[in-house]
């Protein structure tokens, strides 16, 4: 087993498509699935099923991806140290956000980042935040773009690069939910569409207790952008962060209620603490820590 296999097996898991990671390893498909078969001969397991339309990891092909991961970070960091250009980064950074963050806060982060270390390369996923900081421990993730969890993990370091509102809002011109609005409201027969999972469900969880609200809940839904676009459907009110609603191409078609304030969340990035000792990840992390200013 070598690196350059670790790295073609890294490639391929993501892929999912062995032309596509043959040509990106500039080696031909017969020599990708020979390099295959031979580390799958070392490891004495299935790492991929193939078939004519796709490629996917076995039980046993997830177990070695973050050992990979970890391998290749770890021969990075140890043939820079012993480079004879220590002071120029090369190398991988894995990044995860939500859709909205990865236009709204990422390139701000990044943009200075890749003035000082234009070799680095980047490979950006994106879903629900709710996701961010499992992904990172998962090691499907180098840095993730993430809320500030009340409980968060020992193992994870954050760094704060933003603080995040949240507002509760209702469709424009759906006869039905406006009605429900007028005065007095009764807020326990209104359809709720909310986070089902997060740091912003747990602010939705603490804005019903306080306001002594049983929400009747319509949908519980992963991903802040989905919250807002069935809002707009008129599917009920909702509740969701600022920087998403004010970034929504839906948004003309939303109000925000003047209603007792939700509490806002720290955004942030964050990253295993091991990772720290990492210079691609060091690097990152003092940029952001130096220079990224709050929203």
């Amino acid at each position: 087993m070598n690196i350059k296999s670790l790295q073609i097996f890294l490639h391929l898991s993501e892929s999912k498509n062995f032309s596509k990671t043959a040509s990106a390893m500039h080696m031909s498909p017969s020599a990708l699935s020979r390099q295959i078969k031979r580390l799958e001969q070392e490891a004495e397991q299935i790492l991929f099923i193939r078939d004519n339309r796709s490629v996917e990891l076995t039980t046993a092909g997830k177990e070695l991806l973050p050992v990979a991961h970890n391998i290749v970070n770890q021969w990075q960091t140890f043939t820079l140290n012993f480079s004879d250009h220590k002071d120029v980064l090369k190398g991988e950074i894995r990044l995860f956000c939500s859709v909205t963050a990865s236009y709204s806060h990422l390139p701000r982060l990044l943009s200075e980042f890749r003035l000082l270390h234009p070799l680095i390369e980047y490979k950006l996923s994106t879903g629900d935040p709710a996701q961010a900081i499992e992904k990172v421990l998962n090691d499907e993730a180098d840095i993730a773009i993430s809320a500030e969890s009340d409980q968060l993990p020992s193992r994870v370091a954050f760094e704060n690069i933003s603080e995040i509102s949240l507002s509760v809002i209702a469709p424009k011109g759906v006869a039905n939910i406006e009605s429900m609005l007028t005065e007095p409201i009764n807020w326990n027969e209104i359809p709720f569409i909310i986070p089902s999972e997060g740091t912003a469900r747990d602010r939705c969880n603490t804005w019903f207790k306080r306001s002594k609200i049983k929400p009747n809940i319509y949908a519980q839904v992963a991903g802040h952008e989905a919250i807002v676009s069935m809002v707009a459907l008129g599917c009920g009110i909702g509740i969701a962060p600022d920087v998403v609603i004010n970034n929504s191409p839906v948004k003309d078609h939303i109000q925000k209620l003047d209603v007792e304030p939700v509490k806002p969340f720290k955004l942030g990035v964050c990253c295993k603490r091991s990772q720290l000792n990492n210079p691609l990840i060091k690097a990152l992390w003092s940029v952001a820590e130096a220079n990224y200013i709050s929203s």
